[in-house]
């Protein structure tokens, strides 16, 4: 074939010498414009200005089938593209794109080289190694989480061709060491700056650098989730499953983590955990931290700033949670502001199977700045704040909440309602009367357009089923348990009190984002594979006026990541994640530079029970593939225009 294409390409070139010339635009198929240039007409014709693209539809794909389709990070959806001029454009095909595995080494910005989602003591640089191994080696996660694609106007990195753009992205956990053991929670998490160079023409991505932020400036990081991109251009960070201060120094996860970042089981202080980090990404491609400690402490699996850049909802991961809001009192500055927790009033009848519906209103916890609550953390314990216990004390100065899968008694004591406010906030809100029966309230997201939130659900269960398992001390919530959960959207308006205009007043769920439970399958799932099932992170596109979700699921073999019009009100799946995998990273970026891509990864690939030979093949599968439990992807899906 070569020598033919050569002889082929010769003739060609002989036919051409010997041939009239041609004009230029001729040669080009060009437009008049270049024939007027070369004096050929004295009227200059009006630029071609190409259409853009307006609009898009998601068309998803089937599930995915074969063992190598559920083996992989895997997409057969297309996309429908709408232009300026009228024209579509049918079918385009999507690709998942991997920019990292986690263990990949790259250089550094500051001279040497990191390890991907490597683990490292809170100075950044040393590196933390698992012994349990016949060999040993360094830690590295493969859990990455929340992500965010920041753009900086005058970037310092040298050697980058493109259009240089970073990527932070945190990493919640490891999941086991060489010997198999549980390493959850256990590990201070690492975030990770990734330097990547766009290409100015495809818009394709590539992974150049890495930096890892030191974190010793904030204790350590504890169980880092997902995250969010700030209005004003960091990235906003989490802390999951607070650690209870109040039974710390008996946990053996805190004890733990205590012992692998500081050397010592009772160095680590649970106060220092359960708030908001923030990651401020510098030019050269490192970045630095701080923690906001006045948004109160709770299970935050990530927040929402609400575009007047003050107010801030929040995810509470929790069993027994509650729907929390701040309200800075500067635009712009998470530094200081006003807590608040939603108290819920059913507006749908008991034991609803859709999920429900509820109006909300607001009380308010307390105002606070973060250098104080800081202060208060630093010094005083839980039994300075608090007196907890687990049966009736038979003393009227305490409050029966719900805490966790049970009850508590739980007393303020004298003096100590902000530390209670924000060191103790779940606790504190139920004494206060906000609703805390909340189970896997997890991510939650903005439609500015429409002044709506989305709020995911991942289960409906136990604290707000009618029937609750137990003898629970609330009963705001009464609904019909659905294991595979819910996406609640929440209508947002004025609250002259608060100061706001984008505060929750009411919530239901809409029909299509309601999971659907069903009886164990082939394959082991136990939730419908054409419904969403365990919505955990959400994210929202104004141009696309598309909501994302991404599924963690025990009920599905592989998770997915869905694209729900809020117009026409249809879902399609986009993609699906190795077998056993959780949907992570996810991330609409409307427009970088004029491209649009929704960021996506997984992680825990192989976290499930096989239970038949033809998973046993599939099992294989993903450890060639990833390892069990071992690495994952960061990446993106391309194919996707930048609308308008």
């Amino acid at each position: 074939m070569r020598q033919t294409f050569q002889a082929s390409r010769r003739k060609a070139l002989q036919l051409f010498a010997s041939a009239p010339l041609l004009p230029l635009s001729s040669a080009l198929g060009s437009s008049s414009l270049l024939l007027s240039a070369c004096g050929g007409s004295d009227s200059v014709a009006a630029p071609v200005v190409p259409a853009t693209a307006t609009s898009v539809k998601f068309n998803g794909m089937a599930a995915p089938a074969t063992v190598a389709e559920r083996a992989a990070a895997y997409t057969a959806a297309t996309i429908d593209i709408g232009y300026s001029d009228g024209s579509k454009k049918t079918a385009q095909a999507l690709a998942y794109q991997a920019l990292y595995r986690t263990g990949d080494v790259l250089s550094s910005p500051t001279g040497g080289s990191f390890v991907a989602g490597g683990y490292y003591y809170p100075d950044g640089v040393t590196p933390m190694i698992d012994t349990s191994g016949a060999t040993s080696k360094q830690f590295v996660s493969d859990c990455p989480d929340g992500t965010s694609l920041i753009k900086l106007a005058s970037p310092t990195v040298p050697g980058i061709s493109g259009n240089t753009v970073f990527l932070v992205t945190q990493f919640e956990y490891k999941s086991v060491n060489a010997a198999g053991a549980s390493m959850y929670g256990v590990l201070p998490s690492p975030v990770g700056i990734a330097t990547l160079s766009q290409d100015k023409t495809t818009g394709a991505l590539a992974a150049k650098q890495y930096f890892n932020v030191p974190t010793d400036s904030v204790h350590g990081l504890w169980i880092t989730c997902a995250g969010s991109i700030s209005p004003w251009n960091t990235h906003l960070s989490s802390e999951e499953y607070e650690p209870d201060a109040w039974t710390a120094a008996s946990n053996a996860q805190f004890k733990a983590f205590s012992l692998n970042t500081f050397g010592s089981e009772t160095a680590a202080n649970p106060y220092h955990y359960g708030h908001v980090p923030e990651v401020t990404v510098h030019a050269d491609g490192t970045g630095s931290i701080k923690k906001h400690y006045g948004m109160g402490r709770i299970s935050r699996e990530l927040v929402q700033v609400m575009p007047d850049q003050r107010t801030v909802l929040m995810g509470d991961d929790a069993t027994s949670g509650g729907i929390f809001m701040f309200v800075a009192d500067i635009a712009g500055n998470l530094a200081s502001g006003t807590l608040y927790a939603a108290k819920l009033t059913q507006t749908s009848a008991d034991d609803a199977a859709d999920g429900g519906a509820f109006t909300l209103g607001w009380i308010k916890l307390g105002q606070a700045n973060s250098v104080e609550i800081k202060a208060l953390a630093d010094s005083l314990k839980a039994s300075d704040i608090i007196d907890v216990r687990t049966t009736d004390p038979l003393d009227a100065t305490f409050t029966r909440i719900n805490f966790g899968n049970g009850v508590q008694w739980v007393k303020i004591l004298p003096g100590m309602q902000k530390a209670a406010a924000f060191l103790e906030t779940r606790r504190y809100a139920a004494v206060m009367g906000a609703t805390l029966e909340m189970t896997k309230y997890e991510g939650v997201s903005v439609n500015v357009k429409d002044k709506k939130a989305y709020l995911g659900v991942s289960a409906i269960r136990d604290t707000m089923e009618t029937a609750k398992p137990v003898n629970f001390a609330k009963d705001d919530i009464r609904l019909k348990k659905i294991a595979a959960g819910a996406t609640y959207e929440a209508v947002l308006g004025t609250d002259a009190g608060i100061g706001s205009d984008w505060v929750p007043k009411s919530m239901m769920v809409p029909t299509a984002l309601l999971g659907k439970d069903i009886a164990k399958d082939a394959d082991g799932n136990t939730a419908d594979v054409n419904s969403i099932a365990n919505t955990d992170n959400v994210k929202y596109s104004e141009a696309m006026r598309t909501l994302f979700i991404g599924e963690d699921s025990g009920a599905h073999l592989n998770n997915f990541v869905w694209a729900y019009n809020v117009d026409t009100k249809e879902k399609a799946r986009l993609l699906s994640v190795p077998a056993g995998a959780e949907c992570v990273c996810l991330t609409p970026v409307d427009d970088m530079n004029g491209f649009a891509y929704v960021f996506s990864g997984f992680q825990h690939a192989g976290d499930w029970a096989f239970t038949s030979p033809a998973q046993d093949d599939l099992k294989a599968a993903v450890k060639a593939n990833w390892g069990l439990m071992e690495r994952s992807a960061v990446g993106y899906i391309s194919g996707i225009p930048k609308l308008g």
